[in-house]
C-alpha cells in the first residue's frame, strides 16, 4: 500500500497525503521517499495543476525517518558501508532539492510552481527537513502541535538537509539552540524561529490559499537568488568568525567532546557556509555519513530511540494479562518522594491520596504539587484552571479508610523494614483484594519487605528516581512471589506518567543503585589515593555523564551514603568487602559535612545554596598525589566499576533484557549516553580486549575489577552482547 496519496482539488492544487499504511505516526521510508518524487514530478509536469500542498492524514505530520532504514543500508553496502550511506544521503537531498526548486528554471528562476507544507501536531525529524524544503510552512493552532530537529538526542545530527538551510536561513547563532538541543517547539515559538511561516486552525486551507495566491518571487529561497548572504556573516566575515568561535567553545563546554554528533554539525554548518548551496548538502551528507559510521551513533540510536520505544511500548509487559490503567493511587508518605509521585499521578489524570502521619505533613506534600503548577504558570507551561483542576485531584489526608477503593498503593515512608512492614499491614487491611501494593524503596530487598504482605503475588517494587517530576526511569522489581498482573500494573502505572520502565528481578540494590554505588564508590576510593577530585569530575563529565561522581555523592546526601554503608555491612556481615570509600564517608559525616543538603560537603557552598569550589580542607585528610594518574586511567577505572557490575546483574538475572540494562543505565544516572549504555559499550570494546582490561585492573586495584564468568566465556567465543542476548530472545 501506498504512504502517500495525490489528488488535485477543484482550484488546480494538487494535495499530497502522508498516510503510512498502518502506523499510528508517518515515518519515511525508502519507497515513501520515491513516492513523494513521483508526486512531485507528477504535480510539476501536468498544466492544471497550480500548486502543490503536502499534509498529513493523520493527527500527526510526521515522526521523522524509520531508523531501520539506515541500519539496512548499512548492512545492504556490503564492505563499503560509507558508500552506500552516503549515496542515499544524497538521494535524499537530490529529491528534496526538486521539490525546492519545483521546476524552476536554473538561470532565471522562473517557471516553478508554489509548494506548501500544512502541518498538524507533531512534526519532527525528516519530515520537518521536508517542510523547510518547501517554500511555506503552515502549522495548526494547537497547543498539543510541536516542531522541531531532535536527530541530535539520539546521537545525530539533521542530515537531510536541515542543517543546512535552517542555518542559512537564520544565521548559525539562531539555529544553535534548535540543531544543538533538539528542544520541539511550540506553533508560536516555533513561528519566532522561522521554522513555520504562519499558524492556522485549518493548515490545509490556509496553505491552499497560500499556494493560490503566491507570486513567483514567494518561491525562490534566499540562497538561489544573486547576493545571498549568510545570516550573522560568513566564517571569514568579522562577525561569522566570532560566531563559530563562540559556537565551538558553547559546544565544546556542553558536551565535553564526548558527542560526535554536535562537532559534526557545527563542522558542516561551519564549511557549508563557505560554499555554495549544493555543494553545502555534500558536505553535510559527508559528515553525517562519518556521524553515522562512528560506532556511538548505532548505540545511541538502539538505546535511546529503538529500544527506550519498545520499553514505553510495553516489550517486557507479561501478554496474557488484560489492561491494568490505574484509576486511583494512594500514595504512603508525603515527603518529596511522595510528594513527586502524587504529582506525577494528578499530571496523569489519576485520582491521588497523599497520606501522612500528620495533616500538616500531607498538606505540605500536596503543596509541593500547587508550587510546581504555580512554576509552570510563569513560564507559560501551564494555566490557573490546569492547576486548579490537578490540585482537585489530590487528597491530602491521614485517614487510612481513603484508600478503601483505590487500585494502586505505592509506600514511599522511611526506608526501616519495620515502618514499612507496619503500613503495609495496616493498609491490607483496608484496600480491596485486588489492589495492587507497591514499595518505593531504593535499597531494601523486595522479597524481605513482602514477608509483611498478605498477598505477596501483588506486592512489588516501583523505584521512582528523585526529583520524580523530571527523571525519566521507573525501576519495577519483581520480587521472588511477585505475580504477573503485579508487573503489568505497575508498567501500566508507568506507560500512564510517560516514564520509561524497566522491570529487574528482585536483589540488594536492584539494578541501578547496584551500578551507581561502585561507581561512587571508586570514585571515594580515588580521593582516599590522593588523585584530585577535580580531575575526577571533569574525567566522568568528559564522558558524557551530566555530573560527576563527587558532585553526584554531594547531590544524593553523604549522610545516605554512610547509612547504605552501614546497612550494608550489617546484611553482610563477613562478606562485606570493606573499603576506603566507606571511611572517606563516615569521616564526612563524623565531620557534619552531609552533602548539599548541610550545604557542605566535598564542595563549599554559599548563602544561596550554590556550589562554590571543592572543598580545600579535605586534601588535608588526605593530601594529592604529587603525580596525577592519566585522564584516560581515572576514565576507565569509573567505566569498569560499573559495566562489570552491569554484567554481574544480568549473569545472576536481576537484568533479563539488555535493552533495560543499557536504557536503565543512561536514564537512571547518566551513563555516558554517546555509548548507548553499558552493555554497549563493552561490545564497543570487544569481549576479549574488555575482559583483558578487568583482569588488569583487577592486579592493579582489587577484586572488585575481576573479570565475571559470563564476560570472560564471551570473551573466549568472540561474542557480542547484541548479537548473544539479541532482544528477540531475551523478550521471548
Amino acid at each position: 500500500m501506498s504512504d502517500f496519496h495525490y489528488t488535485v482539488d477543484d482550484d488546480g492544487v494538487a494535495i499530497l497525503t502522508w498516510d503510512a499504511a498502518g502506523k499510528s505516526m508517518n515515518v519515511l521510508t525508502r519507497e515513501a521517499f520515491l513516492e513523494v518524487e513521483s508526486m512531485v514530478d507528477q504535480a510539476l509536469a501536468d498544466d492544471a495543476v497550480k500548486g502543490l500542498v503536502i499534509t498529513s492524514g493523520k493527527k500527526d505530520f510526521a515522526g521523522g525517518m524509520d531508523l531501520n532504514v539506515l541500519a539496512n543500508i548499512r548492512e545492504e553496502s556490503g564492505e563499503a558501508p560509507a558508500q552506500g550511506l552516503f549515496d542515499f544521503t544524497m538521494n535524499g537531498h537530490r529529491i528534496l532539492r526538486k521539490l525546492e526548486r519545483a521546476g524552476m528554471k536554473p538561470k532565471t528562476n522562473k517557471g516553478g510552481k508554489p509548494i506548501a507544507c500544512a502541518l498538524t501536531g507533531i512534526c519532527a525529524g525528516i519530515g520537518t527537513e521536508i517542510a523547510l524544503a518547501c517554500h511555506h510552512r503552515v502549522i495548526s493552532d494547537d497547543p498539543k502541535a510541536k516542531i522541531g530537529l531532535p536527530e541530535i538526542l539520539i546521537g545525530i545530527f539533521p542530515g537531510g538537509g536541515g542543517t543546512t538551510r535552517y542555518s542559512r536561513m537564520v544565521g548559525a547563532m539562531a539555529a544553535a539552540p534548535v540543531l544543538l538541543e533538539g528542544k520541539m517547539l511550540s506553533p508560536q515559538k516555533a513561528k519566532s524561529a522561522q521554522l513555520v511561516d504562519a499558524i492556522s486552525e485549518d493548515p490545509l486551507e490556509a496553505a491552499r490559499a497560500w499556494v493560490l495566491a503566491a507570486k513567483p518571487a514567494d518561491i525562490v529561497k534566499p540562497w538561489d537568488q544573486k547576493g545571498f548572504k549568510f545570516p550573522g556573516g560568513a566564517p571569514y566575515h568579522p562577525a561569522g568568525y566570532m560566531t563559530y568561535v563562540g559556537a565551538s567553545a558553547m559546544i565544546n563546554g556542553k558536551t565535553q567532546g564526548a558527542f560526535p554528533a554536535a562537532k559534526a554539525l557545527l563542522s558542516a554548518i561551519y564549511e557549508g557556509a563557505m560554499v555554495d548551496f549544493d555543494t553545502a548538502l555534500k558536505i553535510e551528507a559527508r559528515w553525517f555519513t562519518q556521524v553515522l559510521m562512528n560506532p556511538s551513533s548505532s548505540a545511541m540510536i538502539r538505546s535511546l530511540f529503538l529500544n527506550k520505544q519498545a520499553l514505553e511500548k510495553g516489550a517486557v509487559r507479561p501478554a496474557d494479562v488484560p489492561d491494568q490503567t490505574v484509576q486511583k493511587i494512594g500514595v504512603l508518605g508525603a515527603g518529596m518522594m511522595g510528594a513527586g509521585i502524587a504529582l506525577v499521578s494528578a499530571q496523569a489524570g489519576m485520582e491521588v491520596v497523599l497520606i501522612d502521619q500528620v495533616q500538616e505533613a500531607a498538606e505540605r506534600g500536596k503543596a509541593y504539587s500547587s508550587t510546581y503548577m504555580d512554576k509552570g504558570i510563569k513560564r507559560g507551561k501551564a494555566t490557573p484552571e490546569k492547576k486548579e483542576a490537578l490540585l482537585e485531584r489530590i487528597t491530602a489526608t491521614t485517614d487510612l479508610n481513603t484508600l478503601k477503593d483505590c487500585d494502586l498503593i505505592i509506600e514511599a515512608v522511611f526506608e526501616d523494614p519495620k515502618v514499612k512492614a507496619e503500613i503495609t499491614q495496616k493498609v491490607e487491611a483496608i484496600i480491596p483484594e485486588t489492589c495492587i501494593f507497591a514499595s518505593n524503596t531504593s535499597t531494601l530487598p523486595i522479597s524481605e519487605l513482602a514477608k509483611a504482605s498478605t498477598r505477596p503475588d501483588q506486592f512489588i517494587g516501583i523505584h521512582f528516581f528523585s526529583p520524580v517530576e523530571k527523571m525519566l526511569l521507573v525501576e519495577i522489581i519483581r520480587g521472588k512471589e511477585t505475580g504477573d498482573r503485579a508487573v503489568a500494573k505497575a508498567l501500566d502505572f508507568v506507560r500512564q506518567i510517560r516514564k520509561t520502565p524497566i522491570v529487574v528481578n528482585d536483589a540488594r540494590f536492584f539494578y541501578a543503585n547496584r551500578c551507581i554505588i561502585p561507581y561512587m564508590n571508586e570514585a571515594l576510593r580515588m580521593v582516599t589515593e590522593g588523585v584530585s577530585p577535580v580531575l575526577i569530575d571533569n574525567a566522568a563529565r568528559q564522558l558524557g555523564f551530566p555530573v560527576g561522581p563527587i558532585q553526584l555523592a554531594d547531590e544524593t546526601s553523604i549522610e545516605l551514603g554512610a547509612k547504605i554503608a552501614r546497612a550494608t555491612k550489617a546484611a553482610l556481615g563477613d562478606a562485606y568487602d570493606d573499603s576506603p570509600a566507606d571511611d572517606l564517608l563516615f569521616w564526612m559525616e563524623a565531620e557534619g559535612r552531609l552533602g548539599r543538603k548541610a550545604s557542605a560537603g566535598f564542595f563549599e557552598y554559599d548563602a544561596t545554596g550554590k556550589r562554590t569550589q571543592y572543598w580545600p580542607d579535605l586534601a588535608e585528610k588526605y593530601p594529592l598525589a604529587v603525580e596525577q594518574p592519566a585522564l584516560a586511567h581515572v576514565q576507565e577505572r569509573l567505566m569498569f566499576a560499573q559495566a562489570l557490575e552491569a554484567v554481574r546483574a544480568l549473569q545472576e538475572g536481576v537484568l533479563t533484557d539488555i535493552r533495560e540494562g543499557d536504557v536503565g543505565a543512561i536514564l537512571a544516572w547518566g551513563f555516558a549516553p554517546w555509548s548507548g549504555g553499558p552493555l554497549s559499550w563493552l561490545d564497543m570494546l570487544g569481549a576479549p580486549y574488555a575482559a583483558e582490561r578487568a583482569e588488569a585492573l583487577a592486579t592493579e586495584f582489587g577484586p572488585r575489577f575481576t573479570c565475571p564468568d559470563l564476560l570472560k566465556e564471551m570473551a573466549e567465543n568472540q561474542e557480542q552482547f547484541y548479537k548473544r542476548f539479541a532482544p528477540e530472545q531475551a523478550a521471548a
